[in-house]
């Protein structure tokens, strides 16, 4: 499953839906897919988010490993997953946008 994050201040981002449901479960929202969060609520989940990544930001945030050689693959970090989820949600909050999930 993929997951598109969009909103009118920003270009889309899509994210397996595994690392996507983390980080919305970060941000103190349900995880569910489809969602959204007015202007208002922006905020309080930015904060979360960005507290999420401070408080460790070399947690390993992979999706799940599908094959055995994979599993030797490097590990991506929490802050770097959470990157361009940060960006679009300090656009939209800047410029008084919604976004959306789904």
């Amino acid at each position: 499953m993929l997951v598109k994050f969009q909103s009118p201040a920003h270009a889309d981002i899509v994210m397996f839906g595994d690392v996507a449901l983390t980080l919305l479960r970060l941000m103190g929202n349900s995880g569910k897919v489809p969602g959204a969060l007015m202007p208002e609520d922006i905020p309080e989940a930015l904060g979360n988010l960005k507290a999420a990544v401070a408080a460790n930001p070399e947690r390993p945030l992979n999706p799940e490993r599908q094959h055995s050689r994979d599993a030797e693959q490097p590990s991506v970090s929490l802050s770097r997953r959470a990157l361009p989820l940060i960006h679009l949600l300090e656009t939209a909050l800047a410029r008084d946008k919604h976004v959306i999930w789904e």
